[in-house]
């Protein structure tokens, strides 16, 4: 019975995807299709997404421990988040289903049977919330007892607490600032099962709110750090997932979450698109990059952030970023998402080994945002048709701040055609100072990318000195000055020290100083480099800088690569001795969260005395 009822949900699962991308998808590439038009939001989650979770979970009824995918084995320990996150995809899966559906009844045994295997394995944080989450919808929806024993229960109760990464003076155990939402979430949802009074996740909200106004200062984006100016997609993302916190719970939220939540909607507006693609520089992106913005529009909706325009314009992306996991993001040949085949990657902490546990996340993204898209009225209606009208309308130059004093901290988001291009300058903080998907470099879904975890000098110049320091502009931004004029942006900024290579976070190095200087026109970027040494003469060993493209057939001529393909048609250096078209020291380094890379540009310069400015500059152009 369980293999036959397994077999029946695959099937059904097959049966309802079978179209190779959604209606109104025109022009699948490597990087997704354009979406003219997408179908209603519920219509592909309830369609395409959730079968394809339930599948997976009929799948892991049946072998349990035993379980893989994709030639995974699910259960070898090291997702810490999956029981977490089994339960919680367990628990949509069993209120999707009518209660006179035969399936009900084993859904409900299921969830015991897996809440026994798995209450002592690891379950750490993120995973812990999932759990709790899951054990008050099923409270919720009077089901708790029939779907969890007594005894695994008593467990539970004992094992998910907030005060296993929270410590008594409620400062967190070595965790980013994210995690002050997912102790209050935990808290609260304890509350509520009746574990606890309410006094945790009271005094949980206050240090919650407390650290992001201290730490997001006046310009209201969660520095990822305690200050030391480090601003990715989470900085962005946080006051959604708060937000979240806030509905999920039937808790009113504070007045300053809406001002908070308002920001983030201002800097995302302006990088909406026709492909449903999302953040495109820092950690966490790739799928995670589009649901950053699905988690902060639904919660801007819900609570009223937007205007009835926005509103309807919002909830068009959403069901573009929706269509996009369906068809893009998801592998039929795996059965799972894919964050890692074919040219794909992603952060060494999201490997290949958490794939059922992605699956089961990113998919509930899904499944409660579009409830709430839902209960707003927009159940089953297709997106309005103005969508495209409205993008062409956004503003073609837009500057996010994040931080001033003494170092600057800011995003500039240029549109220029069909290309949306990023110039973040986010890169304070220990952990991410050195890797390429954090550099002061233009990026661009499809046109120009990091490498998570790479150190590759991409758009970036590296100094090597004598002394063996590697030192390179990436951290220390002083006086960042954006103008514009016409389709013309130009950017510039100072920093007195570099950032020495090999270290956590950054180390300020004196003995150079750079003033940098973008210039955006229409299908062309130059960026200019002047370092000068500032205490005597400076011996350099070397200098390089690398471009991985996305365009093929590069070849170079006259100084600069020329490509066959792709949105960028040539990229030239001035002030380095010379560049030459050459292969990654292993495919994975040119491998991004949408696939791989077609070309690698290296050029590079000898040793040199510099006791004068040495200058670097690059031109690209694209398409």
């Amino acid at each position: 019975m369980r293999s036959e009822r397994a077999a029946l949900a695959l099937a059904v699962s097959i049966a309802v995807v079978a179209p190779a991308q959604a209606a109104g998808a025109e022009g699948l590439d490597g990087r997704g299709a354009v979406y003219a038009t997408a179908p209603p939001m519920d219509e592909t989650v309830n369609g395409r997404i959730l079968p394809r979770i339930e599948a997976q979970l009929d799948e892991l009824a049946t072998a349990k421990s035993d379980m893989t995918l994709d030639g995974v084995r699910v259960f070898d320990g090291h997702d810490r988040f999956l029981p977490g996150k089994i339960a919680v995809g367990m628990a949509y899966a069993l209120l999707a289903t009518p209660r006179t559906d035969p399936r009900f009844a084993a859904y409900l045994a299921d969830f015991r049977s897996l809440a026994d295997l798995t209450v002592d394995q690891p379950n750490d944080t993120w995973g812990i919330y999932y759990y709790v989450e899951a054990l008050w919808m099923l409270k919720k929806a009077g089901l708790l007892d029939q779907a969890v024993s007594a005894e695994t229960l008593a467990k539970l109760r004992i094992k998910l607490d907030w005060r296993t990464f929270v410590r008594p003076d409620l400062t967190l155990i070595d965790l980013p600032n994210n995690y002050y939402g997912v102790a209050f979430s935990v808290a609260r949802l304890r509350n509520l099962l009746g574990w606890e009074d309410g006094q945790a996740s009271e005094r949980l909200l206050a240090k919650m709110l407390d650290h992001y106004g201290r730490y997001s200062g006046r310009f209201g984006f969660a520095d990822e750090t305690d200050g030391e100016g480090r601003f990715d997609r989470y900085s962005v993302l946080l006051i959604g997932e708060i937000a979240q916190r806030f509905i999920e719970t039937d808790t009113p939220p504070p007045p300053e979450l809406k001002v908070w939540l308002r920001r983030s909607v201002d800097l995302m507006l302006p990088r909406f698109n026709m492909r449903g693609e999302g953040f495109e520089y820092g950690r966490s992106i790739g799928a995670y990059g589009e649901t950053c913005f699905l988690e902060v529009m639904t919660a801007a909706a819900k609570y009223g952030v937007l205007t009835p325009r926005e509103e309807t314009m919002a909830y068009a992306f959403s069901s573009r970023i929706t269509a996009r996991y369906a068809d893009f993001w998801y592998d039929p040949q795996m059965g799972s998402v894919n964050l890692w085949r074919h040219g794909r990657r992603t952060d060494d902490y999201r490997g290949l080994n958490r794939i059922l546990g992605e699956n089961l996340s990113l998919g509930r993204q899904y499944i409660y945002t579009d409830a709430i898209w839902n209960d707003l009225g927009f159940k089953g209606k297709a997106p309005d048709p103005a969508y495209a009208g409205w993008l062409r309308a956004l503003p073609k130059r837009t500057v996010t701040w994040f931080a001033k004093g003494e170092y600057d901290r800011l995003l500039i988001t240029l549109r220029d055609g069909d290309w949306v291009i990023g110039l973040p300058l986010i890169n304070g903080g220990a952990g991410e100072h050195m890797t390429n998907p954090y550099f002061p470099a233009p990026f661009s879904p499809g046109l120009l990318s990091g490498v998570a975890d790479s150190q590759a000098p991409n758009l970036v110049p590296r100094l090597t000195l004598a002394d063996g320091s590697a030192l390179m502009p990436l951290a220390f931004f002083k006086h960042v000055q954006v103008s514009g004029r016409g389709a013309i942006t130009r950017v510039s900024w100072l920093q007195t020290e570099l950032d020495r290579m090999g270290q956590k976070a950054p180390v300020a190095d004196g003995r150079l100083s750079v003033k940098t200087s973008y210039s955006f026109s229409p299908g062309r970027i130059t960026r200019t480099d002047e370092f000068r040494p500032t205490a005597g003469p400076v011996e350099l060993k070397a200098v390089d800088l690398e471009f991985g493209s996305y365009s093929g057939g590069a070849v170079i001529e006259g100084g600069a690569a020329r490509f066959a393909s792709g949105g960028v048609t040539s990229f030239k250096v001035d002030g380095l001795d010379g560049c030459a078209s050459e292969p990654f020291a292993s495919p994975e380094d040119g491998h991004t969260p949408v696939g791989p890379l077609a070309s690698r540009i290296v050029c590079k310069s000898g040793a040199r005395r510099l006791t004068g400015p040495l200058v670097v500059r690059w031109t690209m152009t694209y398409r």
